[in-house]
């Protein structure tokens, strides 16, 4: 027994990633060592072990046990972090009963001693105050025993990991499988486990509402409230090409369009205009013109897989996003804030607004007499008949094609199955952040869509395992307290996001430890009940619609610059100078972002 506890002070020394697993058994057999001796005997033992290290102590090791540690270190995973329990709260329901209880008598005997003192006029009373107390107390439990509930319904195991990197390193040294290396290291969970922050990109002044990676990889372009577009260096963490969008209003999104060499970058903004910029080799911008302009702000630009040779066509028939671009339920008008493209099927492209149904269409078969052009469409069905304003904020299609991933305004993350037939429910389901200060991006990480990301209104980052719906990775994201935007790496495994703060994050899988989700599950208790309690206190007191009216009639009432003649009326103006542009009336002033 003694030889044991000896082994375990020395292989939790000297591993580098113990699996968690093994550290529980490694403890139950430590104790169960000193049991059987006096505490001063145990007490040396103990000291001699961890002051001699053992050389020799794998001759000592049992039959399996060397094999069945090399494969968790290999997999750089660990099991222990597996479900929602944080590490060093594993603990059996007698224990945590036992808490809830001497949490609740530390909470009677408060009230006890704020309690007035008094003869028999008090006893009757003071009974009644005992048995509010252990119905509140009870009450409390129940909460806190659904709530439970709740995080761990629909949820299941999460697999063993599909890539272990010694082997892998191996392989790759004698040349095998080494064009596969790459993709499967960047959807390993043990590395999305390791992901920490890496550095920061400051030049902004305003909120960073859009991020996008250029195809190779090497160039970050980034838009923001203070109204100017950057492009970066993010290896070298430094801004290569900074200029003026040309908007008067927040840049919501700012894309690289492909195949042009990164000489061109398309965007949008809270003023309806569609701009694009001309870059030059000499990092500079040659100018940025307007093609394109709404009545309402522009929240989307569609990249499309194939290059029109127009770039003037590219972004005119590119589907942009704003409050005024509906589409049709009946006799209902639905505004649109999201559009994604089929990555596999360009024919087909997923809209989602200002209600709680996704939307797939096929441009060459739209036909508004016949279902409103619609080809199918997706909801969860709890929310089909809900009288709550849901509405979806961002989707994105995998990396195939076959999945589509869609975030809803205070309720969860859902993913659909995009050949299943019309109507059809959910799939998955992905809780635990909260959705609600700010339009939240969603998407999916990884090569093979592995997991799901989102940031969150408590600033925080989060990545679930697609398959279980588990979350294997949880970050503090930006001080501000909102995590807006998230843009994976498309060949490296890594990423960047963005929120309210004015930097840019880069993050790494460099941490030398997994992630022990510290603060885990008080975090997503606290979003569930924050939105559980908002949705009772405001209901359908307000309108989103409504307040959007009221901001930007208050907006038009200040003194309006002089507009050219006949400009209020050109929506698909041909390429104008930003000189031009300005003068006209394209939207709101400059505000910057703020909670709704």
């Amino acid at each position: 027994k003694l030889m044991w506890a000896s082994l375990y002070v020395c292989f939790s020394d000297g591993s580098e990633e113990p699996d968690p697993g093994e550290d529980q058994r490694g403890e139950g057999d430590a104790s169960a060592a000193t049991e059987g001796h006096s505490g001063s005997q145990a007490g040396k033992a103990g000291e001699e072990a961890k002051d001699k290290p053992m050389p020799d102590a794998k001759v000592a090791r049992v039959p399996g046990e060397e094999e069945e540690e090399e494969e968790d270190t290999d997999s750089m995973d660990g099991s222990g972090l597996y479900s929602l329990t944080e590490e060093g709260e594993r603990e059996s329901e007698g224990g945590r009963r036992e808490r809830v209880n001497e949490r609740d008598a530390g909470k009677r005997a408060a009230r006890k001693r704020n309690r007035p003192s008094g003869g028999t006029a008090h006893h009757s009373s003071s009974s009644d105050e005992d048995d509010e107390e252990e119905e509140e107390d009870q009450e409390e439990e129940e909460d806190e025993q659904a709530m439970d509930a709740w995080l761990g319904a629909e949820l299941r195991d999460l697999s063993g990991p599909s890539w272990r990197a010694v082997p892998s390193l191996k392989s790759r040294e004698i040349g095998r499988d080494s064009h596969q290396f790459v993709r499967r290291v960047c959807g390993a969970r043990g590395l999305v486990q390791r992901l920490e922050l890496q550095g920061r990109l400051e030049r902004h002044t305003g909120c960073v509402n859009t991020l996008h990676f250029n195809p190779s990889g090497t160039r970050l372009a980034s838009g923001s409230d203070d109204l100017r577009v950057v492009v970066w260096d993010w290896a070298r963490r430094r801004a290569e090409l900074e200029f003026d969008s040309g908007h008067k209003s927040n840049v919501f999104q700012a894309k690289f369009l492909p195949h042009s060499g990164d000489s061109t970058l398309a965007m949008c903004a809270r003023d309806g205009q569609i701009r694009v910029a001309e870059l030059s080799a000499t990092q500079r911008c040659k100018n940025t013109k307007r093609v394109a302009q709404h009545k309402g702000a522009a929240h989307k630009v569609w990249r499309p897989c194939v290059y029109l040779r127009s770039v003037v066509v590219f972004v005119i028939m590119s589907f942009n996003i704003c409050p005024r671009s509906q589409t049709s339920e009946g006799d209902k008008k639905v505004g649109l804030y999201t559009i994604f493209v089929n990555p596999v099927n360009t024919h087909h492209f997923a809209v989602g607004g200002r209600d709680q149904y996704v939307r797939i269409y096929d441009q060459r078969k739209i036909n508004e007499n016949e279902n409103n052009g619609v080809l199918k469409k997706f909801c969860p069905s709890h929310l089909v008949s809900s009288e709550s304003k849901t509405n979806i904020t961002c989707l994105v299609y995998s990396h195939d094609g076959t999945e589509l991933l869609t975030s809803y305004n205070d309720e969860d993350i859902y993913l659909f199955d995009s050949s299943h037939s019309d109507g059809a429910d959910y799939r998955r389901r992905y809780k635990g952040h909260r959705n609600n200060a700010t339009v939240k991006g969603v998407n999916f990480y990884g090569p093979s869509s592995e997991f799901v990301i989102s940031g969150s209104d408590c600033g925080h980052i989060y990545l679930w395992d697609k398959v279980s719906a588990r979350i294997v990775q949880f970050m503090e994201g930006d001080r501000g307290g909102v995590v807006n935007c998230l843009e994976p790496h498309p060949h490296l495994p890594g990423l960047a996001t963005s929120g309210l703060d004015h930097d840019v994050k880069l993050w790494s899988p460099t941490a030398e430890n997994l992630t022990g989700l510290k603060g885990l599950k008080d975090v997503m208790k606290k979003n569930k009940r924050e939105r559980d309690e908002d949705s009772v206190r405001h209901g359908d007191q307000y309108d989103t619609q409504l307040l959007w009216f009221l901001m930007r009639h208050m907006r038009n009432r200040r003194p309006q610059r002089t507009r050219r003649e006949g400009a209020e009326g050109d929506t698909d103006e041909s390429w104008s100078s930003p000189d031009s542009s300005d003068e006209e009336d394209g939207g709101p002033d400059h505000v910057q972002c703020m909670s709704s």
